[in-house]
């Protein structure tokens, strides 16, 4: 957890504001971009929808062993853990915050002696070499200054044969990262992922490419949704965020969303293979 950027999104998602915001705009459960089917669909259903259909792209039996890194409040572990039996998953995530209502939650779900969470950063997995069926991430990458030591750290913790299974909100193949300030200010970074970067480091690292699905209208509706959400419970909110933190968060939301209008910004599935 020694880069400067990593430092940023943990003291982020460690504070009060954020954590209150997130667990109670997105139900406590996943902090992530949904598969929307409306525009007016809560979040928490789409959020589902996503971690279902990407569970749905592997072969996940209860012997599997999982690692769901950047994974936030555990919502897509524990969902996994009881929709497919998974007796081995591990959640690491750098914020301490997050993960105390992660472990909270799994106990309570009755899952605490299947799901172990671990503090920790994805550049450096603290976990053995070979020792995963399928690493999973959703909407975490983008917070990191090294995706291609991400990248190298999934591959070593992958078994022979496993997945690489990750969303996360990147920039367009052919967007000039200026077009892209408020948001990469947003993020501390100055450039995102993006499919074609993805593929790159992937290609370098060893992983083969499975599938790349494109989603990258659901980027601004998801932000929009929540600016909504935001803007409709505003006073409930203020009972637990700081009126700045909430101001900041409504600009910054609607940045997200005329960049992902604007055709700047993606998102989407991606799934990779460590070669047998």
């Amino acid at each position: 957890m020694s880069t400067e950027v990593t430092k940023v999104a943990q003291d982020y998602y460690n504070s009060d504001d954020a954590d209150h915001f997130y667990f109670q705009v997105w139900g406590g459960e996943d902090i992530h971009v949904g598969l929307y089917r409306s525009d007016d669909e809560p979040i928490r259903d789409a959020s589902r929808r996503t971690v279902a259909d990407m569970a749905n792209r592997l072969s996940l039996t209860p012997q599997t062993r999982l690692l769901d890194i950047g994974a936030g409040y555990g919502g897509a572990a524990r969902f996994l853990a009881q929709e497919y039996g998974l007796r081995h998953v591990v959640c690491l995530n750098l914020s301490e915050t997050q993960n105390e209502r992660n472990r909270q939650m799994s106990r309570e779900a009755g899952l605490g002696d299947r799901i172990r969470v671990v503090d920790g950063a994805f550049e450096n997995i603290p976990e053995p070499d070979q020792d995963f069926d399928v690493v999973w991430c959703q909407d975490s990458i983008l917070h990191s200054g090294d995706k291609a030591r991400v990248f190298r750290e999934v591959f070593r913790v992958l078994k022979p044969g496993g997945t690489f299974i990750f969303t996360d909100p990147m920039q367009a193949d052919d967007a000039d990262p200026a077009q892209l300030g408020p948001v990469l200010a947003r993020i501390h970074l100055e450039e995102m992922g993006s499919f074609r970067k993805y593929r790159e480091i992937a290609k370098e690292v060893g992983f083969r490419v499975v599938d790349i699905e494109d989603h990258s209208h659901q980027l601004p509706r998801h932000y929009g949704r929540v600016k909504q959400e935001l803007e409709a419970h505003r006073k409930r909110l203020e009972e637990t965020c700081s009126p700045g933190y909430l101001d900041r968060m409504t600009q910054g939301l609607q940045h997200w969303v005329d960049a992902g209008r604007a055709g700047h910004l993606a998102w989407g599935i991606l799934q990779f293979e460590r070669p047998a």
